[in-house]
């Protein structure tokens, strides 16, 4: 059945195609150039779809160059973010090391800046050690410091080195004066909590010693080592002692002994 559709469809073509051929004139020429005006535009469409598939294919990435970009890309992002990081950190620490400059101009003293570069494992909340000596002018007993307050008193001096024995430790006493109307003066001796090294006891208080939590403790000068009006804490709490006889507070140390990185040597 198929077969013969195939035959008569041939044999009409045909057929048309002698009718066209044995026309007279030009009618022939007039009814070619009638089909060619007809299905030029449309062979003309389908040239320029295939030119504009070849240049779109040509102007396609290949996956992999688009792979290679992306990575370079997220390098490039990453390093920015790097430096970002970077240049945050060198702000914050600019703007540290001013404050403390700044505050070196501002104090009443001679001072010289000195790096924290190690702590004793076996003594971590009593000594450090800097890296100013004895070529640097250094001797034992000079007051060490920070712009919050009083840190300790240097100890053993090497030529390069020295140790610096911290507020709290035994060994380092201070002569300390309550910014109270009575003035009362004591010891800060050694630390209040064994698990908390930013307090410390203020002994030989009078009994009559007027303290309020939060009242300012500064040194008095008195000791022989520390000049007077240094920065020592605040006073936390207070309770009778040697049955009544002397007073004794708690003093939360102005200066941050556990994140010790630069301390000022005080020089007289």
């Amino acid at each position: 059945m198929f077969k013969k559709k195939q035959y008569v469809v041939l044999g009409a073509v045909l057929v048309l195609t002698l009718i066209v051929l044995n026309l007279p004139g030009g009618l022939p020429a007039r009814l070619k150039q009638a089909l060619g005006g007809l299905y030029l535009p449309l062979f003309g469409a389908a040239s320029a779809t295939g030119q504009l598939g070849k240049n779109a294919a040509a102007n396609l990435t290949p996956r992999n160059e688009l792979v290679r970009q992306n990575e370079v890309f997220r390098r490039e992002n990453a390093e920015l973010r790097l430096r970002l990081l970077q240049a945050e950190a060198a702000t914050r620490e600019n703007a540290r090391l001013h404050q403390l400059l700044g505050w070196q101009t501002r104090a009443p003293w001679k001072l010289k800046l000195a790096n924290v570069v190690l702590r004793e494992p076996a003594n971590w909340w009593r000594t450090v050690q800097i890296d100013l000596g004895r070529r640097d002018g250094l001797r034992e007993n000079l007051p060490v410091l920070t712009p919050d307050g009083l840190v300790g008193r240097i100890g053993a001096v090497s030529l390069t080195r020295a140790q610096v024995i911290l507020l709290g430790d035994p060994a380092c006493r201070a002569a300390a004066l309550v910014q109270n109307p009575a003035r009362d003066q004591g010891i800060i001796n050694a630390g209040a909590a064994v698990l908390d090294p930013s307090l410390v006891n203020l002994g030989f208080l009078s009994r009559n010693a007027i303290l309020a939590p939060g009242q300012n403790v500064v040194t008095s000068g008195q000791g022989g080592i520390f000049p007077a009006g240094i920065p020592l804490g605040t006073i936390v709490d207070f309770r009778a002692v040697e049955f009544g006889l002397y007073t004794e507070a708690r003093v939360k140390l102005a200066a941050n002994l556990s994140a010790l990185e630069e301390v000022w040597v005080l020089f007289p």
